[in-house]
This record gives C-alpha cells, structure tokens and sequence, in this order.
C-alpha cells in the first residue's frame, strides 16, 4: 500500500474563470501560480508554493454545475476573525449546513475544530478550519457555537 501524506491538489469547474480568479485571489488570499489561457485554467497555491494547489477550470456556458466543497487549514485566530473580515469582503459567512450570517465559528466537538463556511461566487461551499488543543469529545454529538462550546470546554 502507498502511505499518502496529503492531498497535493484538487480542481473546480467555475462559470466565469476571471471572477473566480479575483474571489480565489482577493477573498480566500491564495496565491495565482500559473494560468494556461488556451486551456481557461488557473493554478492557485494553498500555502506555501509546491505544498497544495488549487485549480479552476471554466465550464463557459455549460448548463451544469455542481456543488462541491474545500476546506482550508488555517490558524484559530483567522477562524475567529473570519466572519468579519468575510464581511468586510461582501461575502456571508456561514456555519455548518450553510445556516446563515453567522457571527462566530461553529465547532466539530468529534475533532475538535473550529470552522467557518462561505460560497464562492459559482455556489462551491468553501471552509476555514482550524484543529484545536482540546481533547476530542465524540460524546457530544452536534455541533456547537465558538461560545457554546467555550462553556463546555471548561
């Protein structure tokens, strides 16, 4: 068997190639690493260059889409600050199963981790995650507001 460490890369099909390319860029804070134009491809770096990459393909007018979804790791304090700074972008923040305008992260007690959704502008459910130094609490079995879970932390 071959021991995989990570996923290295992973694709979306987009509507408008260019938007897309100023929301991955401006919004999420990825890095533009190359563009095949004949192909209507962009690569974007997750992280540091060569250790994740994002592409996006353009489906043009196809009458199709789908509706996929990618979290990206990141520090507690960019999840807490996420929701504003989302905001400040004219992007809605979301909690888990896409409950709306939310104010503050929710929590995966299971794992446990703190996150924050949104959608990109073709409706891919995008997240920021961040593992936390709690114990994992499996007995717990929904999940839980940043301040329902501070209460139960304790």
């Amino acid at each position: 068997m071959v021991k995989i460490n990570t996923l290295f890369e992973t694709h979306l099909t987009v509507s408008n190639l260019e938007r897309s390319i100023d929301f991955y860029r401006n919004v999420v804070g990825l890095e533009l690493a190359h563009r095949v134009p004949d192909r209507h491809l962009a690569f974007f770096w997750i992280g540091a260059r060569g250790q994740s990459m994002l592409g996006l393909w353009s489906i043009h007018s196809a009458p199709i889409s789908t509706r996929l979804h990618l979290a990206f790791s990141v520090e507690l304090d960019q999840v807490l600050a996420a929701p504003d700074y989302l905001r400040s972008k004219k992007v809605e923040p979301l909690g888990f199963a896409g409950a709306p305008n939310i104010e503050e992260p929710v929590v995966f007690p299971w794992m446990p981790a703190a996150s924050v959704y949104f959608d990109d502008p073709d409706g891919h459910s995008l997240e920021y995650i961040a593992f936390l130094e709690d114990k994992p609490r499996a007995d717990i079995p929904q999940v839980k507001s940043w301040t329902e879970w501070q209460a139960i932390r304790r």
